[in-house]
């Protein structure tokens, strides 16, 4: 496949996204988001991404430039309307706030309504994470998984990411409640490949390989009653609590259906209010190096920590360039040449 430089399609997507609307000072930061969810290998919340969100723009049920008000901010707490704009703008304000609150109170909680698709959650609880804080980002999206034992779709696919600070970059897990995220079901969609068993469910709550069933039906919760209960609890906190909708009443962010009403929780631990930084991060490096070093069962050649599989296709993106097939090029420079802009990738 061909390659692509990350700055050069960066600089691609903020001429994209400027030219829908989106303000100067946003346009990097969701461009950023996207992009280095390419390079971290999940590009469902990556160019397609783009393709839905200038789709929603056009239908005027996304609004830019995003405006994020505070609606409530007592000590630290505090209630975003994200002003049904680009959801990673909403989410990115939301994290920075509980940082700050966490310096000053040891913890920040921000809750996030009226927003959209977040992207891939790690991209606000590592932020929190570099700068020396536990990050947490939860979000509820539209209907996908059924409550444990029935057959219609109920929750959303509903997110989680931790960060940690480590002795070097963040240890960062960030996962669906669903075995899968609903966005590699519409990629075999579109590719016209079955996907793997265990996944999904049909309408009638049968096992599926078939993604356009798997769309119609539900995804399996990871654990069965445990990833039902994640989700469930994320609606909650993300969704009731926050204000925003929540379980059959969020919209879906792939269909025109208006605006998606979805919510998001972010939340900083301020390290030091505990022990000293320094001494957590080595007690992580001592820890992890534990983990790695542990005795590996038949056939297994390394043990893996979470988001460590994603951050070394990030770094090799970057050393060697972005793989992209060419029809995602393709559609990067028809999106360009539809609002008369001469860069091409």
């Amino acid at each position: 496949m061909p390659t692509v430089a990350p700055e050069r399609l960066k600089e691609a997507v903020i001429e994209v996204l400027k030219g829908v609307g989106a303000a100067e000072d946003e346009a990097p930061l969701v461009a950023e988001s996207l992009i280095r969810a390419e390079m971290r290998g999940t590009d469902t919340h990556g160019l397609p991404y783009l393709k839905l969100l200038v789709e929603r723009v056009e239908a005027r049920m996304v609004s830019v430039p995003t405006r994020v008000k505070v609606l409530k901010e007592d000590g630290a707490t505090a209630l975003l309307d994200g002003g049904n704009g680009i959801g990673q703008v909403a989410g990115w304000k939301a994290m920075e706030m509980s940082v700050r609150k966490a310096r000053e109170f040891g913890i920040g909680l921000t809750l996030v309504r009226n927003t959209n698709n977040l992207g891939f959650l790690a991209f606000y609880t590592m932020h929190a994470a570099e700068q020396g804080f536990v990050g947490i980002t939860m979000g509820n999206a539209n209907a996908a998984i059924s409550p444990w034992g029935g057959a219609e779709a109920f929750f959303g696919t509903n997110p989680l990411s931790i960060a940690v600070p480590g002795s070097g970059e963040p240890l960062a897990l960030d996962m669906s409640s669903s075995v899968v995220a609903r966005g590699k079901i519409r990629k075999a969609q579109r590719l016209g490949e079955k996907i793997p068993p265990g996944w999904a469910l049909d309408e009638s709550g049968t096992p599926t390989e078939d993604p356009e069933a798997a769309l119609k039906g539900t995804l399996l919760p990871i654990g069965g009653p445990k990833g039902y209960g994640l989700a469930l609890m994320v609606d909650v906190l993300a969704g009731m609590l926050s204000g925003a909708a929540f379980g059959r009443d969020i919209k879906s962010f792939h269909q025109l259906m208006g605006p998606t009403g979805v919510g998001a929780l972010t939340l900083a631990i301020n390290v030091e209010r505990f022990m000293p930084l320094g001494h957590f991060r080595n007690l992580m490096k001592g820890y992890l190096d534990s983990i790695r070093g542990s005795r590996k069962a038949n056939g297994t050649a390394r043990i893996y920590l979470p988001g460590e599989i994603e951050s070394e296709k990030e770094k090799a993106s970057r050393a060697r360039g972005i793989e992209l097939k060419a029809a995602s090029i393709e559609m990067v420079n028809q999106m360009l040449e539809k609002l008369q802009n001469p860069m091409r990738l």
